[in-house]
């Protein structure tokens, strides 16, 4: 095909959506590789939860390589500076070797930090700071923090505890200046998958029920057994938190399964806001039908990058 138009292409979306085979296919189409943009999967071990899926990347016989998947040992917990430090280093390795990068995950902050062009920086807690902003009310931590800019993210004010982490975060800024070296992504193309509420819905207690009948429990067993920690679980959130649950006996398996499939379409309520804020800050997403046969969507996002 032509040279594309964009350095990038970003497939995302809401859980459930079909992404990674998508993804897949989109890249064999470019003679590209997958960079994996989900917050879970970089864990070793953590498989059915995660939906590595890992059987999506084989394309009429070849095996779409796929990054940033499995870098990390469960029981660590990763964060967004991680993810795009790391990404920076495959993205710009591949540019060396002349790969397509197709970016493929739905978590929100991780896409983010690669379309929005600005880079992170890592900041260590100030325990000083932090003691002369105990107590304070949200309005006033509010204020505070509107000395330092301008609020434009609401999500920095809409806990005590946000607003301090964003005082925090800005007082560093102030003495330690940002690397003002350009940031190397330039023309991204960003799309999501979409299906309506309903089946959404349907899609995802679907899935939930074949990773429960599928190892999803056994998986959360040989993590425990193999010495990670119940509340390192517990934090990773999602199936990992109720398995966890379940198998410390504190719920039984009905309530586990209950809270589970309530929980995941939260999460997608979550997904789909964090999507839309973006939209506000002026990224444009390109939304695509999930309904769509595959090869159509793989189509419309080859024509997206070819215009």
């Amino acid at each position: 095909m032509d040279k594309p138009m964009h350095d990038i292409v970003v497939i995302t979306g809401p859980t459930a959506t079909g992404k990674t085979r998508l993804a897949a296919l989109v890249a064999d189409r470019l003679g590209g590789e997958v960079i994996s943009a989900d917050s879970r999967q970089v864990y070793r071990g953590m498989d059915i939860g995660t939906g590595k899926d890992l059987s999506d990347y084989a394309v009429d016989g070849r095996v779409v390589p796929v990054h940033m998947v499995d870098i990390v040992d469960a029981g660590y917990r990763y964060n967004v500076y991680e993810y795009q430090r790391d990404f920076l280093k495959v993205f710009e390795e591949m540019t060396l070797r002349g790969a397509f990068p197709v970016v493929c995950g739905g978590s929100g902050m991780y896409v983010d930090s690669i379309v929005s062009g600005y880079r992170l920086i890592q900041v260590p807690v100030n325990g000083q700071l932090r003691a002369l902003l105990a107590g304070r009310s949200l309005e006033e931590l509010t204020e505070i923090l509107s000395r330092y800019k301008s609020l434009h993210n609401k999500t920095d004010v809409d806990t005590v505890k946000r607003a301090a982490r964003a005082i925090e975060i800005a007082e560093y800024y102030v003495n330690h200046p940002v690397d003002e070296q350009p940031f190397p992504v330039k023309n991204p193309l960003v799309t999501a998958v979409f299906f309506d509420r309903e089946t959404r819905r349907q899609r995802i207690n679907l899935r939930l029920k074949a990773r429960l009948g599928g190892g999803m429990i056994e998986e959360v067993q040989r993590l425990l057994a193999g010495g990670v920690h119940p509340d390192d679980l517990i934090y990773y959130g999602l199936e990992y938190k109720y398995v966890t649950l379940y198998l410390m006996d504190q719920m039984s398996y009905g309530e586990m399964a209950q809270k589970l499939e309530i929980e995941i379409h939260r999460f997608a309520k979550r997904q789909m806001t964090w999507f839309r804020g973006m939209e506000r800050r002026g990224i444009t997403i390109n939304w695509i039908d999930g309904q769509l046969p595959d090869i159509e969507k793989v189509e419309l996002i080859i024509s997206m990058i070819r215009s």
